[in-house]
């Protein structure tokens, strides 16, 4: 669970008794934190044993995690991702053995040092050593058992891992729960959906395993074989169903929390739908959630899903009954407050029952438009009318010889790329004038959630007699029909047989969480070749007729939970009182504030020799030795992976917590709980607390009442002004967005006008648009002499708006220094290539119109490409229009390869 959002600001009173007063009162307004005067207790200390085990013939390197006490505890098994290693988990090890599990880590065969070669999880080889794991763990002492030789065990792990968490529960009766993340449930249908080969994703596959020697040699042969021929053959697909969770569906009987990404074009949401299907209807407890990344991109959320996870096995491991487990059905939705644990980062949606990929259908009418842009049986004004019904208009389009070039899509393995930018509301899909067919809807009258997988009837005939390969798309298409956005950049490939053809049949779209907003229109697409996936190499004609609407479902019984009114409204003011009453009795302890220091009268912060242990630590440290300088007009970014001691330093600056070495000054002054110089210091950090039922403006005129000041002090016109929220302000809070709560926060955070301004994570749950004014309202405020400190996530955020960086790791300072020398600047798009790239087509590249430079990579497998005019979606279709052989595209964020790279140094 997390904890409750923390929201401080400087407190302005001189005196202890009044300063503990406005405590009182500011606890009531912005609730949800604890004052303390020490760094949080830290988790029990975990204890490591790392060995080699040989539990299916195979040497196996494990890791074993333990912490504290000498009672029986439930164990747990974490495998990781393909190409991946024990290594990835140490992490969720570390933080399930603090919450007292017993876990098992291991490499699995050929990864790490782990002997054997990859099986792709063959039951007579890696889930047999998932077998012998468990009964090594029933040797172990401490390990609880459910009978002699039956631990009580749960696994879980992501993609790779999950999938052998999902066979293991299928082969093993000793599992009693397991969370498999991001993974499949049918390999077979990953790689070959509908019969048409992934060709990308089969070969990024083969690739991150090491290359097709690293695989038993079966395998190796049948991905040769497919990938030659472009069709997966039936002994292809035979190979890698036995190897699948899907061959073992009625055997896994256990309760199971269901994980899978919304960005995933490997393995998609319809895996999580048929795992769901099948354990449900074996009487087990079943829970889905779907996170808004995958393999595709876009936020792991990582705290969150390992959260969900321990209390799953909290419930069924522990067995204490208890404990929330969430509810059976959630999605994340950008923006808004997540209903399933209040954090105000994302907004999760929920239900008491899963609703399948097809609840709540509505019915779309669509027109032809013409696969080459020209309506087709339609005039001008076509999907803009008010049809009833679907017409029969016919689309005729062709695939190309050698299917190139090819329809773009997501592009795999770019991690962050096209799937992200999608969500952002950036289409980079290209479909090529005369190799698509298109539908398309009226402008909707009222915006149109769709939750699941839309459907269509259509009609299709190849003009030859031949299979049709055909890839299905919903675009989101603006109202003026500039822009057209492909939600998680997906689409579903299709593989009609002659027998299929000349006869209506239902196809299914991509499973999509995606609002079509007012005035927008759908737009389906099919499209004779994908980038990602294997096309006839013959030319074919296609024709497709739709033969009814487009069937979307909305799931009418997801919804996002109304907000309560927050226990603070209610529950602070005794607890106020007790901590005013507690600051009163401190203050009479706190040692002499040093004197100013006249040479830094005119310095906002200079931070010196700063360290912090954990509590009832003796030697492990938040921060340690850090030391830096932020001068006036600076927006200064602290960044660090998470750990790093960013908050725990902001706590500090903020007088919230004591340094146990160091001192940190503010304009000279010394910074301790209540120093008089905290009212030149506004801060926001993580959440708002608002009352709900007044509006934007009472709440800051409480809030401002509430520290003593004279009125004429607040500057709140000047705030506001800044922080640009208009007529909202007379509304009521209740009636806010996200956006909108965000800038009354950091207009509350900015009355008096304070000289050090500091925002912790101020961007969390905005959309693009309202990310853009946040950067907008950093930058206007420091214009004006003022300095802004900003620690976020968002490092592409950072670079474009903070001018200094801070960058922490493990509480030291890892650089600290002007942006523009830790990233260097410039428009630049990184290209990765299937082949190495040659010196010649650099060149030509570079010689494109709108392109600046074009340079190779180290390794000469990609392009940094600078764009001088050119965009991103030019830049792929000339790559595409050369026959370069794309494998990834996507923004070279050169703050975030800085980031890695200082932090690299320090990783374990």
């Amino acid at each position: 669970m997390e904890t409750p959002t923390v929201r401080w600001r400087r407190l302005l009173p001189r005196t202890p008794a009044r300063w503990a007063a406005a405590v009182a009162v500011l606890a009531v307004l912005v609730g949800g934190g604890t004052w303390t005067a020490v760094a949080d207790d830290g988790p029990p200390a975990v204890q490591r044993e790392d060995r080699m085990l040989r539990p299916g013939g195979v040497e196996i390197d494990t890791s074993y995690f333990t912490a504290g006490g000498s009672g029986k505890r439930p164990a747990v098994l974490i495998g990781h991702g393909f190409g991946g290693s024990k290594n990835d988990v140490r992490a969720q090890a570390e933080k399930l053995a603090a919450d007292g599990y017993a876990v098992l880590t291991w490499s699995a065969r050929g990864f790490g040092k782990s002997g054997g070669a990859i099986l792709l999880n063959d039951p007579e080889g890696e889930v047999k050593d998932v077998s012998g794991l468990i009964d090594w763990l029933a040797g172990r002492p401490e390990v609880e058992l459910d009978k002699k030789g039956d631990p009580r065990v749960g696994l879980t792990g992501a993609s790779y891992g999950g999938a052998v968490s999902l066979l293991a529960a299928g082969y093993d009766q000793r599992v009693d729960a397991i969370a498999p993340v991001i993974t499949y449930w049918n390999l077979a249908d990953a790689l070959f959906p509908d019969g048409v080969f992934k060709k990308l994703w089969a070969g990024i596959f083969v690739t991150s395993g090491g290359g097709c020697e690293k695989f038993e040699k079966k395998l190796c042969e049948m991905y040769e074989r497919v990938a030659v021929s472009g069709k997966p053959d039936a002994a292809a697909t035979e190979l890698l169903t036995e190897r699948s969770p899907s061959a073992v569906a009625d055997r896994i009987k256990v309760p199971s929390l269901l994980v899978q990404g919304q960005s995933d074009s490997l393995f998609p949401l319809g895996h999580a739908d048929a795992m769901q299907k099948a354990i449900s209807a074996n009487g087990a407890p079943v829970s889905v959630d779907w996170i808004s990344g995958g393999h595709d991109g876009g936020d792991s959320e990582t705290a969150r899903v390992e959260g969900r996870v321990g209390s799953w096995f909290d419930r069924y491991l522990k067995e204490e009954t208890g404990t929330d487990t969430g509810p059976a059905f959630r999605v994340t939705r950008t923006g808004g407050i997540d209903s399933t644990d209040g954090a105000a980062l994302k907004r999760g949606a929920s239900s008491d029952t899963y609703p399948g990929l097809r609840s709540g259908g509505r019915e779309i009418p669509l027109r032809a438009t013409g696969g080459g842009g020209t309506p087709a049986g339609a005039g001008a004004g076509a999907g803009t009318g008010t049809a009833t019904k679907s017409t029969g208009s016919a689309e005729t389009f062709r695939n190309p010889a050698g299917a190139v070039p090819p329809a773009i899509s997501a592009v795999p393995g770019v991690g962050g790329g096209l799937s992200q930018l999608s969500s952002l509301g950036v289409g980079l899909s290209l479909d090529f004038p005369g190799q698509f067919g298109r539908f398309e809807s009226a402008p909707l009258a009222t915006s149109v959630r769709v939750t699941g997988t839309p459907t269509v009837r259509v009609n299709v005939k190849e003009a030859a007699g031949q299979d049709a390969v055909l890839f299905g798309k919903v675009y989101d298409v603006s109202p003026d029909g500039r822009q057209q956005v492909l939600p998680s950049q997906l689409v579903a490939p299709y593989r009609i047989t002659a027998d299929q053809q000349g006869k209506p049949i239902e196809l299914a779209l991509p499973a999509v969480d995606h609002e079509f907003d007012a005035g927008h229109r759908m737009r389906l697409v099919f499209s004779a070749t994908d980038l990602g996936y294997a096309s006839p190499a013959e030319p074919a004609t296609y024709t497709v007729t739709a033969d009814g609407p487009l069937t979307v479902p909305t799931a009418p019984a997801v919804t996002t939970a109304a907000a309560t009114l927050p226990w603070w409204t209610w529950g602070l003011p005794a607890a106020a009182l007790v901590i005013a009453a507690g600051l009163l009795i401190t203050a009479r302890r706190r040692t002499a504030t040093p004197a100013p220091d006249p040479a830094l009268t005119d310095v906002p912060l200079q931070i010196t020799g700063l360290s912090k242990k954990y509590a009832k630590s003796v030697d492990r440290y938040a921060v340690r030795e850090l030391s830096f300088r932020v001068e006036k007009g600076q927006v200064l970014g602290l960044l660090g992976p998470n750990g790093a001691g960013k908050t725990t330093t902001l706590r500090m600056l903020m007088g919230l917590i004591t340094p146990d070495e160091g001192e940190i000054r503010v304009f000279g002054q010394a910074i301790r709980p209540g120093a008089p110089v905290l009212s030149r210091v506004g801060a926001f950090v993580e959440g708002a607390g608002f009352l709900p039922h007044l509006s934007g403006r009472a709440n800051l005129d409480l809030y401002w009442q509430a520290t003593g000041r004279p009125a004429e002090d607040a500057h709140i016109e000047e705030a506001l002004e800044i922080a640009g929220l208009g007529d909202a302000l007379a509304r009521a809070v209740r009636t806010y967005s996200q956006g909108m709560r965000q800038r009354l926060a950091i207009a509350q955070a900015m009355l008096g006008m304070p000289d050090l301004l500091i925002l912790d994570e101020p961007t969390n749950g905005l959309d693009p648009p309202q990310i853009r004014e946040m950067r907008d309202v950093m930058i206007r405020y420091a214009a004006g002499g003022r300095t802004v400190i900003v620690s976020s996530h968002l490092l592409s955020e950072v670079e474009q708006s903070c001018t200094h960086l801070v960058v922490m790791d493990r509480g030291r300072l890892v650089q600290a220094g002007p942006v523009a020398e830790i990233t260097g600047s410039g428009d630049m798009i990184l290209v990765t290539v299937a082949e190495t790239v040659s010196e010649p087509l650099a060149e030509k590249v570079a010689s494109l119109p709108g392109i600046g430079s074009a340079v190779r990579t180290d390794d000469g497998r990609g392009l940094l490409v600078r764009l001088d005019g050119a965009t991103a979606s030019r830049l792929v279709a000339d790559l595409v229009r050369l026959d370069v052989p794309v494998t990834g595209v996507g923004p070279h964020r050169r703050l975030e390869d800085a980031f890695l790279t200082l932090i690299s140094g320090g990783a374990a």
